[in-house]
């Protein structure tokens, strides 16, 4: 995690650089939002909140939230591909990148899971696969579990927020309309208030795990799984809503540049008819 983070920092430095050299801006705003991506991204897998997610239950459901969520958000609101393809050495973008982006395999692998279908049910269905306690029991004493646990959780939310931001024309082949994108956040957000609902209101301790682990503090098990539920319950929810209030002003300036833009000729002609 830390060499793909310095590697992005790298990479997206020197293709900003490249784009002010051939007059290209690149706006504060997208700069900011993937660095702090990044830095959340490797704040909470790098620093003491890792360790801290290991052994109480609400942080490590706060580092997913990160992972999941803020961080993927942050990342692909900033549009990165744009600036890091500037970035990249023009051998390894032309001779090995392109030729593998354009391959047949690698398309129709994209297209599956960025499919309107399959990446809700993706996005969702992960939560629940890691929060399955016995899962979980098993991912939080392995470390290869644990690190393919939240490398899981980066791409997929990549891949999720990718698909709800992408600033293209939903005219454009493969581009997802607004109103799907609205219909994909709300599918998101009922099974997400769903499980978060039921860890916090649960009577029974589900994740044992982190008494044998030990709790850095001395909180309550119930305690700590209800501030968990929480997490899980109301903020993951709450970047849904978010989520929807972008896609709906994308929509409306959408919409006023299809309002500007000049009519093809026949429009005008036949408007300029009695």
């Amino acid at each position: 995690m830390p060499i793909a983070c310095a590697v992005g920092g790298i990479l997206y430095w020197r293709g900003w650089r490249r784009r002010q050299q051939a007059g290209l801006a690149t706006g504060v705003g997208r700069t900011l939002s993937f660095y702090l991506g990044l830095v959340l991204i490797y704040g909470v897998m790098q620093t003491y909140v890792d360790y801290l997610s290991q052994h109480m239950f609400w942080v490590h459901r706060a580092q997913h939230l990160v992972l999941h969520h803020l961080a993927p958000f942050l990342i692909m609101l900033a549009v990165p591909h744009e600036v890091l393809g500037w970035g990249l050495p023009a051998g390894l973008r032309e001779r090995v990148l392109l030729p593998l982006w354009r391959s047949p395999p690698v398309r129709l692998a994209y297209r599956v899971v960025q499919n309107p279908v399959v990446s809700p049910l993706l996005f969702v269905g992960l939560i629940y696969f890691w929060l399955m306690p016995s899962v979980h029991f098993a991912a939080m004493l392995s470390a290869s579990r644990y690190q393919l646990m939240n490398w899981s959780m980066v791409l997929d939310g990549l891949l999720f927020w990718w698909l709800v931001l992408d600033p293209r024309s939903p005219r454009e082949p493969g581009v997802l309309g607004y109103p799907a994108r609205i219909a994909l956040l709300w599918a998101i957000m009922l099974p997400q208030i769903a499980i978060g609902a039921h860890i916090a209101l649960s009577k029974s301790v589900l994740y044992d795990v982190y008494g044998v682990c030990g709790r850095a503090w001395p909180v309550s098990p119930l305690v700590d799984q209800e501030t968990g539920g929480i997490i899980t319950w109301i903020p993951a929810a709450m970047m849904s809503v978010l989520a929807i209030l972008l896609v709906l002003r994308m929509w409306m300036r959408h919409s006023a540049r299809v309002e500007r833009a000049p009519a093809p000729p026949r429009a005008r002609l036949s408007r300029s008819l009695p």
